[in-house]
Order: C-alpha cells, then sequence, then structure tokens
C-alpha cells in the first residue's frame, strides 16, 4: 500500500517538513560521496546500541560522537529505497502535525520521537553492535500524532494488482493502525541484529507520537512562530482533490465540488481529481479559467451515469471558493 495524499488540507507551507526533507537528502548525497568510507561514517554517527550500553565498547568510538549520533542517525539512510520511502511519509503526513503544533514545537516533537525511539531500540538490543539509522522513528511518531489529530481521515492510497494501478481511499485509523501492528508484530518476533529493520524503533516512536503530542501541545508559542505561520499561509488549495460524486433519481449526471481558493479564482488553476464511483477510480485534469465564481459549474462530459438506452451524463462540479 502506497498513501498518495490525505484529505485534510494543511493551512500553510510545512516548511520544518521541508527543510528536514531537505537536510535527509544533504546528507544522502554526502554519503553517496563518500565511497568506501561511508560504512566508518555510518559507525561513528548512526545509533550502535552497544556504544551506549556497554563502558567496554564505548572505548572503540570516537568521544564526544555518542551523544550527537541520538541525533545524527535519524538523517543518515542506507538506500535511495530507503530515504525515498521515509521522505514520502513524511509528507505525506508531517503537514498536518506541523500545522498543529506550529513550526518550532513541531521541530522540537519531531527530534524528540527520533531520540525516543533510538532508546526504545537500544533498551530492547543493548548488545547489538549493528547501527541504527534513519528517519523511520521519528517519522512513526509523527505518524503516531496524525492518528490521535485526524483518525477519521481518509488517506488516498495506491495497491498495485499485478500491473494496474488500484486507487482507495482508507481511513486512517485503519492504514497507521494496520501499519503500527506489522512494525509491533515484527518487533516481537524478528531480532533487530537479523533482520536489518529497526522494528522496535518504529513501534517505539509511533507510540511516543501518541504520547508527546499533549505535551508538545503544551510548550508556549513563540511570536516566531506567529510570524513563520502567517508568511507560510497558502494561497492555493491542494492541487489533487478526491471528488465524491452524488447521483439524483434518474439524472444522468453526477454532481460534486471542486475546491479553489480566491488567489486561484482570480489567477485561474489546474487540478487534478481522483472521482471514485463504484468500481471506477480514475484521475483527471481539471481546469479552472481565470476570472471564475463560486456560482459556476465545470462539467467533464461523458462522466457521468450510464442510462439504459446507453447514454452516458455528464460529471458536474461546482466550484467551491475557499480560503486554504
Amino acid at each position: 500500500m502506497i498513501p498518495l495524499r490525505d484529505t485534510v488540507p494543511s493551512a500553510g507551507h510545512p516548511m520544518v517538513t521541508r527543510v528536514i526533507i531537505g537536510l535527509n537528502a544533504a546528507v544522502y548525497l554526502a554519503q553517496l560521496a563518500m565511497g568506501p568510507g561511508m560504512d566508518a561514517f555510518v559507525y561513528v554517527f548512526g545509533l550502535v546500541p552497544a556504544r551506549h550500553a556497554s563502558p567496554f565498547a564505548a572505548h572503540y568510538f570516537p568521544e564526544g560522537a555518542g551523544l550527537f549520533s541520538f541525533l545524527s542517525f535519524m538523517f543518515i539512510h542506507g538506500g535511495f529505497w530507503h530515504i525515498a520511502g521515509n521522505m514520502w511519509f513524511l509528507h505525506i503526513f508531517g503537514d498536518n502535525v506541523e500545522d498543529h503544533l506550529g513550526p518550532l514545537r513541531y521541530l522540537v516533537f519531531y527530534l524528540a520521537c527520533g531520540v525516543g525511539s533510538g532508546l526504545a531500540h537500544i533498551f530492547f538490543n543493548p548488545s547489538s553492535p549493528i547501527p541504527v539509522i534513519g528517519a523511520s522513528g521519528a517519522i512513526a511518531g509523527v505518524m503516531g500524532a496524525y492518528l490521535i489529530l485526524h483518525p477519521r481521515a481518509r488517506i488516498l492510497t495506491l495497491i498495485p494488482i499485478i500491473f494496474i494501478p488500484y486507487f482507495i481511499e482508507i481511513p486512517a485509523f485503519f492504514f497507521l493502525g494496520v501499519w503500527f501492528v506489522i512494525q509491533f508484530v515484527q518487533s516481537i518476533s524478528v531480532q533487530a541484529d537479523a533482520a536489518g529493520v529497526a522494528w522496535q524503533a518504529h513501534a517505539g516512536g509511533f507510540v511516543i507520537g501518541m504520547a508527546l503530542l499533549k505535551l508538545a501541545g503544551r510548550l508556549p508559542s513563540s511570536g516566531a512562530s506567529d510570524r513563520i505561520r502567517a508568511a507560510t499561509r497558502k494561497k492555493k488549495t491542494e492541487t489533487f482533490q478526491v471528488i465524491r460524486p452524488a447521483a439524483h433519481g434518474d439524472d444522468p449526471h453526477l454532481r460534486g465540488e471542486i475546491h479553489i481558493s480566491p488567489f486561484e479564482a482570480l489567477a485561474g488553476s489546474k487540478k487534478i481529481v481522483n472521482i471514485p464511483w463504484g468500481f471506477h477510480k480514475r484521475l483527471f485534469r481539471v481546469h479552472a479559467p481565470a476570472g471564475i465564481t463560486g456560482d459556476q459549474t465545470l462539467r467533464l462530459k461523458g462522466m457521468g451515469k450510464t442510462m439504459p438506452d446507453g447514454q452516458r451524463g455528464d460529471m458536474l462540479l461546482k466550484v467551491v471558493i475557499r480560503t486554504p
């Protein structure tokens, strides 16, 4: 299951989430440039449980790098798909948590989840000499917070069936619940040294994120956060939208809503919409021309109901102008 987007729009651009993604990408590119020296880099700046649980093992590592590794490990990744998967999940779930907490509190929350996930891994694997790397634990904390904040949101998910892409909306509580159960079951059934995946860090980060959400919300909001919120407020609605069409009796047309901002109403906008109807879930490009108003309707010809005589109605999308 590959999440594509959620149905909860954020009010502002998630600048901290984007900076975190940028830092992870920069560190990964630096890793690639290290060549043979990357293995030593991972051992020094990755989180090695034995370094912290065994005084004897600590002597084999540079002084001063031990505590820093609790932060540095979450910016190091083991391969392209490792970092791509982590950053995509952060992109999907991070914006709404950042929107709720504010940028500075969100940054503290993210780092605390990462540190907590590392401590959880050390607790269950104190003698492991294998370095833990990756942002998975911190992102799991973000996902745990998202579950508390938006349990009834829906996640548009891509499920590839052989070579056919199938799009389905899954409730957030189900998507994230299944994800956590998988991490938890793996964490108690597979040894970390043998698996190569820090399952305990994932499960621990998820639970820690749920617990820290309330505490992070109690941190005082600074004037800097308010200024950042104002500067990063969105001018556009989400590009990718899910339209839930409604049918009325024998009317061959289906009706739905497409959302644009006041800025987009003046300047024009292009959207990609997913329209689930029966077993059909298709993507369409929709163009809202400049100067459009809230009393207008966009028409997708032939996208309505199929009538007994074989004729097909249209999809009528009412334009809703709202502030993001």
